[in-house]
């Protein structure tokens, strides 16, 4: 069994010790993603996060996540400079704003060294642009989005998915979480592969609360491959938590986060 290890947490500390972490996420039919990536980072340990996000999705979410700090849309690139880690495409759109957006800030972060997370509608503008990403980067595809950025059926993702990550992260040069019924991560020639998690995750918004968890641990300074590693198990274990309570079926994304404290406790508890 692999021995997971939480980052360590020095009590000398304030919110800057921990990360500030900028999420790119939310448009108008995805609320809820922006909120569930956000609130995850913070749960994982993440010092300060802020949702950059249209102007009429802030009051929503700042209701529910008080601890977050918010930026609209326009504020994003003047305030990339603030941040050390960054998250963007959970429920971001792909209309010709997103697009904008989106390519602006892979520009931006071209000179930058800080870690990036890339999920959801992020991949899918990636995957119509031919787009370097920046230098430090994890994408966390799930199999359809991994065949449109490997431009290939998703019959060959779904019959060969260790190949397809390999080929993910030559492609990008970057990290690969492939989200699958055992997600695989990949980072050049190192490859692991969950063995945790069960159907409870498989529920809209599950994809945006383990972006988020990544994105938490990389602000504790954590490598990316063993960022990725330990998001993976601990969104699967919170999940496998959760439905002990709440069974496989009723199991929601926004239960997720609530369980996450459980699932970090018997890592430090060892």
């Amino acid at each position: 069994m692999t021995e997971y290890q939480m980052p360590y947490r020095e009590q000398n500390s304030n919110k800057g010790t921990f990360g500030k972490v900028l999420n790119i996420a939310g448009s108008r039919n995805y609320i809820g993603a922006a909120y569930l990536s956000t609130v995850s980072i913070l749960k994982t340990g993440g010092g300060f996060a802020a949702l950059g996000t249209e102007k009429n999705i802030i009051r929503s979410v700042s209701a529910m996540l008080p601890e977050a700090v918010y930026l609209e849309r326009s504020e994003i690139l003047k305030n990339i400079k603030n941040f050390n880690v960054f998250l963007i495409g959970c429920g971001l759109g792909v209309n010709l704003a997103s697009k904008k957006l989106f390519k602006d800030v892979m520009f931006r972060l071209q000179k930058e060294t800080a870690p990036v997370v890339i999920d959801a509608d992020g991949l899918n503008i990636l995957s119509k642009n031919k787009l370097k990403l920046p230098e430090n980067s994890i994408i966390t595809p799930h199999p359809l989005e991994a065949a449109r950025l490997l431009g290939i059926p998703l019959e060959d993702v779904l019959n060969n998915p260790k190949e397809s990550a390999q080929k993910l992260s030559e492609k990008y040069n970057c990290v690969t979480v492939l989200k699958n019924h055992r997600t695989i991560i990949c980072e050049g020639g190192q490859i692991f592969i969950n063995q945790h998690g069960n159907s409870a995750l498989a529920k809209a918004g599950s994809g945006d609360v383990l972006a988020g968890i990544i994105a938490g641990l990389l602000a504790q300074k954590m490598p990316l491959f063993e960022a990725a590693k330990l998001g993976v198990y601990l969104h699967s274990r919170a999940g496998e938590i959760a439905s002990k309570e709440l069974s496989e079926y009723s199991v929601l994304a926004s239960n997720l986060p609530d369980y996450l404290p459980f699932a970090i406790k018997e890592i430090i508890q060892k």
